[in-house]
């Protein structure tokens, strides 16, 4: 199986005028293999989220190195998507002008751009928004638009930084599962930031549980569970038995952070 993501002794910290440094991550080696779907959980503060910039070109790391499919990474890299938090979308553009931006800006429309956005809006439920304006949109609906977005120059690599946590579980459960049919329907490797266990559970192949103060990865968690993936699975017993395991790693470190900031 080819390697797609490469960290290697990786740590990144932050200088403060007039105060100590701060280590958001300490030496962080992790190898993700290309088409797999691999979350990180861990409390925050704990470096998940410097991990996918880094990753994705937007930050530099202090030390070691990170490769894409074998070359370093030195900036954003066009066979990358990113997905945030929120959505990002441009409230002047429609959710079509919206979804074809990253292929206008790289002027690479072309007809089977175009094809794979309708083809990507009417997997996702939008065909019929197209011409909305995301003011027009609901919460669940706009990051659709964002991961499809994210996916119209089919990237190789996936970064997404918790895309669903502002959203209802009922919604978020609905985009897990269009989420898994897109990359069902086109395999690529996924970065998937959460602090939702059972969603990182319900979408992964393996998940790296991290620590802190300094962010380090802690422990890898596979999670050898059948696909396709379907909702009756949230209520398996093998399912909550790795969801007992991923909150039991995090668990002593949630607590440890908790009582650090008690402290201060």
């Amino acid at each position: 199986m080819s390697v797609s993501i490469e960290i290697d002794g990786v740590s990144k910290t932050y200088d403060r005028p007039g105060a100590p440094p701060v280590k958001a991550l300490t030496h962080t080696d992790l190898t993700l293999n290309e088409g797999e779907f691999f979350s990180l959980v861990g409390p925050s503060g704990c470096g998940k989220s410097t991990i996918l910039n880094m990753v994705a070109g937007l930050l530099d790391s202090t030390s070691g190195s990170l490769r894409i499919a074998g070359s370093p990474v030195t900036g954003p890299n066009p066979s990358t998507g990113i997905v945030f938090q929120k959505a990002t979308l441009l409230r002047w553009l429609t959710v079509y002008e919206n979804v074809l931006l990253p292929a206008k800006v790289a002027n690479a429309i072309s007809t089977s751009t175009r094809d794979m956005a309708d083809h990507l809006l009417q997997l996702t439920g939008l065909s019929d928004f197209k011409d909305r304006y995301p003011s027009e949109l609901s919460g669940g609906m706009q990051q659709r638009a964002a991961i499809v977005r994210a996916l119209v120059n089919n990237p190789t690599v996936l970064l997404m930084d918790e895309p669903f946590s502002a959203l209802d579980e009922f919604t978020r459960e609905t985009l897990n599962d269009e989420l898994l049919r897109l990359w069902t329907e086109r395999p690529k490797t996924v970065l998937f930031i959460t602090h939702n266990i059972t969603e990182a559970v319900y979408l992964s192949d393996r998940i790296g549980v991290m620590n802190t103060k300094p962010g380090r990865l802690k422990e890898i968690v596979e999670v050898k569970l059948a696909r396709p993936r379907s909702p009756e699975l949230r209520t398996d017993a093998a399912f909550y038995d790795i969801v007992r395991r991923v909150r039991g790693l995090i668990g002593p470190m949630h607590e440890e952070t908790e009582s650090r900031v008690g402290a201060a």
